[in-house]
């Protein structure tokens, strides 16, 4: 259903710019899909359209609506899933290496979303404009491990506003290069678009967001280090970005580490082994984990014998 929303921008709000300011007033709106509103002609300030860059002042009238989610052209699949946790809300799936979450040019079929079109029918979010299983975050295509997936609009908003709120807990395991220095620590730095190179992320001061990531040492190998990672912020390619700045990207990463293949990785070596949320519903408290993969574990043994 579309809505129309009503806002009036107070002082905290002066100076930002539009594209902000629309999505501060929303636990699921994304500033990419701000950006998407204000394009669309779907917010106006004082009755009038503005551009994204547009500095709000404190009581401009802001007019924001959100259109009818649009059903996708995406067709269900009957391929397999390994949810580690289901109810009428929400389900956590386990997603294997080499499987992309959502359809795209190149992977128009096979994808997480085919997946989930064929388990979950007719239940699905319609947060960000389209009608889909509500993927609340996303890990990469070679990134293995745990995903939350909303099945209405109130659990993916819900959701979101725990993942806004840093309430959300995300645990990864990894292989990174080189010895760290010390057994934990934390990586504070901006990441936004790379200035050059259109695929990849970096850390920057420019168009930043702010990005937190916490390390500590598992075991240490000759040339690499197997480390546990949790996430405060979950920026795009965070933990990949932050290793690499920090001198240690993960092993087998093709765009973040050396041009070097580890070849039987396909990708780099990173598992998303832990969630932990309040459920939208209840309040309680939940927690599902998710074992190694055999990949990883395939690759810390090869470098036990080392």
């Amino acid at each position: 259903m579309s809505k129309t929303f009503l806002f009036t921008a107070d002082e905290a709000r002066a100076g930002f710019r539009l594209d902000v300011v629309v999505s501060s007033y929303f636990s699921d709106v994304t500033r990419s899909r701000a950006q998407q509103l204000i394009a669309q002609g779907d917010v106006s300030v004082n009755g009038k359209e503005q551009s994204k860059n547009y500095k709000v002042k404190a009581g401009d009238r802001l007019s924001i609506h959100t259109p009818q989610p649009k059903p996708i052209e995406t067709e269900p699949e009957d391929i397999a899933l390994d949810i580690r946790y289901e109810d009428e809300d929400l389900l956590v799936v386990n997603k294997p290496k080499g499987m992309v979450v959502h359809p795209a040019a190149g992977h128009e079929n096979g994808t997480l979303v085919n997946a989930l079109l064929h388990h979950c029918g007719k239940s699905l979010s319609g947060i960000n404009g389209e009608l889909r299983p509500g993927i609340v975050h996303r890990i990469d295509k070679d990134t293995s491990g745990l995903l939350v997936v909303a099945k209405s609009d109130f659990a993916h908003q819900s959701l979101a506003r725990q993942i806004k709120a840093h309430t959300f807990t995300r645990e990864y395991e990894a292989v990174v290069y080189g010895n760290l220095k010390t057994n934990e620590g934390t990586v504070e730095a901006p990441i936004g678009r790379h200035p050059t190179h259109r695929k990849k992320m970096a850390v920057t001061e420019k168009h930043a967001r702010h990005a937190v990531t916490h390390y500590e040492v598992v075991e240490r190998y000759e040339g690499f280090t197997h480390v546990r990672l949790r996430l405060e912020t979950g920026r795009t390619h965070q933990i990949r970005v932050h290793m690499a700045h920090i001198g240690h990207p993960v092993a087998g990463d093709p765009l973040y580490g050396p041009k070097k293949v580890i070849t039987f990785l396909n990708g780099q070596c990173l598992h998303a082994r832990l969630l932990g949320f309040d459920h939208p519903r209840s309040g309680r408290y939940v927690e599902v984990d998710s074992e190694l993969p055999e990949y990883f574990v395939t690759f810390l043994n090869k470098l036990k014998k080392l």
